[in-house]
């Protein structure tokens, strides 16, 4: 299964690819920030996001796409721009009959350390390492995409609900939700070690450790398929 996690932005727009293959091994695809000058007037910075997501979208042709929902700021005009930008990559994926998942920041940041309140430097280390890269994804815009996709393919139940919405998932989602919902009930171990994991002094840019084994979710799947 094909994910494509949006960090939406008016200005950078963060972009993630990756892929859930056989054993249910998270592997990276692909990562970009599509862009919109200041300058450009509003009607056209949109175009610019959406023209950019759209043809990520034509591309790598994804099974689901991971956005980050956003809420209301102090900063009115940022909120504003961002919001038109995740509109834009929700209407891309419509057109093109994708499932669309709205995860909040402390979803990916649980799903991906085990803590919801964990910094950005400990969620780009864990994404490095969930997907086996040998440095962390710059800029911040990108590392986060990459973690709503990783969010998605570890809670995808938790953001496609209601019947119209499951009608769209496909059967590998349908089992990627099936065995999340299995390994919820599991995690308390090991949601602290990758918490702990996470929290491990690096040097950026600097080969990082190997990846930690999320064995609660392979184990997810051991059982279902006795």
């Amino acid at each position: 299964m094909i994910i494509l996690g949006v960090d939406p932005g008016l200005t950078r727009c963060g972009v993630g690819v990756i892929e859930a293959g056989a054993h249910r091994r998270l592997s990276f695809i692909h990562v970009d920030v599509v862009r919109s000058s200041p300058d450009m007037s509003q009607d056209l910075r949109l175009k610019a996001i959406y023209d950019g997501l759209a043809g990520k979208m034509d591309r790598f042709l994804p099974d689901a796409v991971s956005i980050e929902r956003v809420f209301a700021q102090a900063n009115r005009n940022t909120v504003l721009g961002t919001a038109q930008a995740a509109g834009m990559a929700m209407l891309a994926a419509a057109q093109r009959g994708i499932p669309v998942a709205l995860h909040t920041p402390t979803e990916a940041k649980l799903a991906i350390t085990g803590n919801g309140q964990a910094q950005k430097v400990q969620v780009e280390r864990m994404v490095a390492r969930v997907l086996g890269l040998n440095m962390m994804p710059k800029p911040a815009d990108a590392a986060d995409a990459l973690a709503l996709a990783i969010c998605h393919a570890l809670r995808p139940a938790g953001a496609l609900q209601g019947g119209e919405r499951e009608q769209h998932l496909t059967a590998a989602q349908r089992q990627w939700a099936v065995a999340a919902q299995k390994a919820s009930r599991r995690r308390g171990t090991d949601r602290g070690m990758c918490a702990r994991a996470a929290a491990a002094p690096d040097t950026p840019w600097a080969p990082l450790p190997p990846v930690p084994q999320l064995h609660w979710f392979e184990q997810a799947f051991e059982s279902e398929s006795r």
